[in-house]
């Protein structure tokens, strides 16, 4: 614990850096000088946030020391441009903003993917106030351990992110991918502060540039992925929501039929192929639960998409009761943790090629070292 503690304190420091220009050309080792380096990769979700709040370089430090191969950073907008993580715009559930007094006027309700939202919003905040934030656990109720740590963290920036990776990547003597979400694409579009090739940018400008590098880049909607596909040579994913009924939003508002269901398709995912590398599907796609909350029967989702060209990296697997299959939760409360390892196990199984985790340590224990 000792140990832990002060790995995560010294995370805490706003701005921290590791003497490494953003514009150096990165040097991976030759053997994986391809961004699919380990089978399955291990992409710690949103950090090691099972045990650190999520999005702090506190979480995102831990996840590496603990095996993971990617880190996954979910991006939004600062009112004057800048690239920050946070799961969503809204700030209220994850910082401090709510108990500020001098941020109190900024509270608002704003229509966001089509849904109206009660907050405070990272567009109508400078990179300077937001840095005055301090990040809180997000689901305090099943991470209580987390909630410890409420106050410890700053927002950080998606440049001290991969400044963090570099810096990690050559203590640990080994590649760490970077894995950014655009969030709500299409909302930021329209406040004009269009967040694709920003993001391009600061890949391209700290050596990220082609296939190769470990990146993906991945979101929910299409329209800005097939814009990427124009701007960088990167890698893309397209992210599935749970719900197959749903379009993504960037559809939604251009007045297609399109559907997470119809892209999941044989021939959906053949279209996916065009302009991604890779499907992220929420797990049910994969082996859904019954109505006991069960395992089911595997889908052929992932045969679908192999035969389409595509790797999968189903998302998010957590250990805690309250997210596990009926069959692997322990006789006690949501917060524990049950047979995680028995879930992780038939995903596997089923021919998944990496996989979002917040326990990255459990999966790395399971898998071994990496397979090239």
């Amino acid at each position: 614990m000792k140990i832990f503690g002060l790995l995560v304190l010294s995370f805490s420091t706003v701005g921290i850096t590791f003497g490494i220009p953003a514009n150096e050309n990165l040097d991976f080792n030759s053997e994986f000088l391809n961004s699919d380096f380990c089978s399955p990769l291990i992409i710690a979700h949103r950090g090691a946030s099972g045990y650190v709040p999520e999005h702090t370089l506190g979480s995102y430090a831990l996840s590496i020391t603990m095996g993971a191969d990617y880190i996954e950073p979910d991006l939004v907008m600062t009112k004057d441009g800048v690239l920050v993580a946070r799961h969503d715009n809204e700030l209220s559930l994850t910082t401090d903003v709510a108990s500020r007094i001098e941020f109190a006027t900024r509270n608002r309700t704003q229509t966001v993917d089509g849904s109206a939202i009660t907050g405070w919003f990272t567009e109508d905040f400078t990179l300077a106030e937001i840095k005055t934030l301090r990040a809180r656990e997000r689901i305090p109720d099943i991470r209580a351990g987390n909630a410890r740590m409420d106050g410890t963290f700053s927002i950080p920036t998606f440049q001290e992110i991969i400044s963090l990776a570099k810096g990690l990547q050559k203590s640990q003597k080994r590649t760490i991918g970077i894995y950014p979400e655009i969030k709500h694409s299409t909302h930021f579009k329209k406040l004009g502060l269009a967040m694709e090739e920003p993001v391009v940018n600061i890949l391209h400008k700290n050596g990220y540039r082609d296939p190769s590098a470990p990146v993906y880049i991945q979101s929910f909607e299409v329209t800005n992925l097939k814009e990427l596909k124009t701007k960088t040579r990167l890698r893309l994913l397209q992210l599935f929501e749970s719900d197959k009924s749903l379009q993504p939003f960037d559809q939604l508002e251009l007045g297609t039929n399109l559907t997470y269901g119809e892209m999941a398709s044989q021939e959906g995912l053949k279209e996916v192929a065009k302009y991604a590398h890779a499907a992220g599907p929420d797990k049910s796609y994969i082996i859904p639960r019954d109505t006991d909350n069960r395992l089911g029967a595997k889908t052929t989702f992932v045969d679908d998409a192999h035969e389409a060209g595509l790797k999968v990296h189903p998302y998010t697997f957590r250990a805690e009761n309250a997210f596990l299959p009926t069959e692997f939760r322990s006789n006690e409360s949501e917060s524990n943790s049950g047979n995680f390892e028995a879930e992780l196990r038939a995903y596997l199984d089923a021919g998944i090629d990496g996989l979002f985790s917040d326990q990255p340590d459990r999966v790395a224990r399971l898998r071994g070292p990496c397979l090239k």
